[in-house]
């Protein structure tokens, strides 16, 4: 029998359901977001609802943090599990206001992980506490589920979907609040989704599935890179990196940005020293020198080595770089034409300069710092910014 491993999410299901079959196993640290991703009908919803204990594969097993919710010869049913699930449509009751509705939703004893004021504060619904749910916006009401699922105070969050139903704007709206679970609370979460951008945009981890079965697992950035799987072959192909901000370059308008063993310039306004910010490094955005540039317009530029070169088209590669400055051998990718490719002798291993000409702010929890405002987080914008 497989022990259980504190830190861990570990799920392995075999089987069918409905005459779907299913094989899916990974094991992922039980903190921050872990993005289940693939095509409609992969099975990502199944692996999820088997992760909450709503339906049940004999074949199975479902540790959460070294705590056993399913094996050989356990199935904890779902009232029964720390979880909270967060549907794509939000179930509300029209008699409840939203403070109704959160209050019903806390236990009468048992360990806080959040109050109720910190989950009106975390999702800004102090302005419509006492309103019906059926006279909120989509992205409102899905807040407040997404209140209700923290305030039955849960071990495990699973969120499936919870952006698909909604329009452009409702999107915009309800990104930073995800994102702020994600930066406030070590509450671990599972992501379902089949839009790429938003896992881009807050996930640390990753699942990739397609026909019922895991293809892919590991954190985000390391399978962005990885040259046997198509997110590097895709023609957005991009990194997501974590970085701190470490200062300001108030003369130059310039954010100081640390990734780990790196240190980027960003133009844009001032932000909170050490405040996280995901950044977004497109692989049309990074160019390639031979020799460290004596006088460039790009402020962002490392030492780095070649690990790969896949072919994208007739005229373009692409390339995974391995970048020297960080101290646990980041990557990034860069497509150049071909004829650079062979004109500049470059092949794996070779070592070269990256040029990065452009990085995105996609992180939209932390304001401007000279921004002075009341107003709930919906009023923020919460669109990624491009630089240079």
């Amino acid at each position: 029998m497989k022990t259980a491993k504190p830190g861990r999410i570990e799920v392995a299901f075999s089987g069918s359901l409905a005459n779907i079959p299913l094989d899916a196993q990974f094991d992922v640290p039980a903190s921050g977001i872990t993005a289940i991703f693939g095509p409609p009908g992969c099975g990502k919803t199944t692996v999820a609802r088997c992760i909450a204990g709503f339906q049940h594969l004999p074949a199975g097993f479902c540790k959460i943090d070294g705590e056993v919710w399913q094996d050989a010869t356990t199935f904890r049913p779902t009232h029964l599990r720390p979880v909270s699930y967060v549907f794509r449509h939000p179930t509300t009751f029209p008699h409840l206001s939203v403070r109704s509705h959160l209050l019903y939703a806390a236990p009468k004893s048992g360990p806080t992980l959040i109050g109720f004021e910190e989950v009106v504060e975390l999702l800004g619904l102090a302005s419509f506490l006492d309103r019906s749910p059926s006279h909120l916006s989509a992205g409102e009401r899905q807040r407040v589920a997404m209140a209700r699922a923290l305030m039955f105070q849960p071990r495990l969050l699973v969120m499936d979907e919870p952006l698909a139903l909604l329009d452009r704007s409702a999107k915009r709206e309800i990104l930073p609040f995800l994102e702020r679970i994600h930066d406030t609370l070590t509450l671990p979460i599972i992501y379902v989704s089949r839009d790429l951008a938003e896992v881009e945009h807050f996930a640390d981890h990753l699942v990739m599935m397609k026909h019922g079965r895991v293809t892919a697992a590991g954190p985000l950035h390391v399978l962005q890179s990885d040259p046997a799987l198509w997110l590097a072959a895709r023609s957005e192909a991009a990194i997501s990196l974590d970085a701190v901000v470490g200062g300001y370059d108030g003369r130059y308008g310039l954010i100081i940005l640390r990734p780990k063993g790196a240190r980027l310039l960003v133009p844009g306004p001032p932000l909170k020293p050490g405040a996280r910010q995901r950044l977004r490094i497109a692989a049309c955005d990074v160019g390639i020198a031979r020799e460290a540039p004596r006088a460039s317009s790009i402020l962002n530029v490392f030492p780095a080595r070649i690990k790969a070169s896949l072919p994208f088209s007739a005229a373009e590669v692409t390339l995974v770089l391995a970048l020297e400055t960080s101290d646990i051998g980041a990557q990034i990718l860069a497509r150049i034409t071909r004829r650079a490719f062979h004109a500049l002798g470059l092949s794996e291993g070779v070592e070269i300069f990256a040029e990065i000409a452009r990085i995105s702010l996609v992180s939209a929890s932390e304001r401007p710092l000279h921004a002075v405002s009341t107003s709930s987080l919906s009023t923020d914008v919460a669109r990624a910014r491009t630089v240079r």
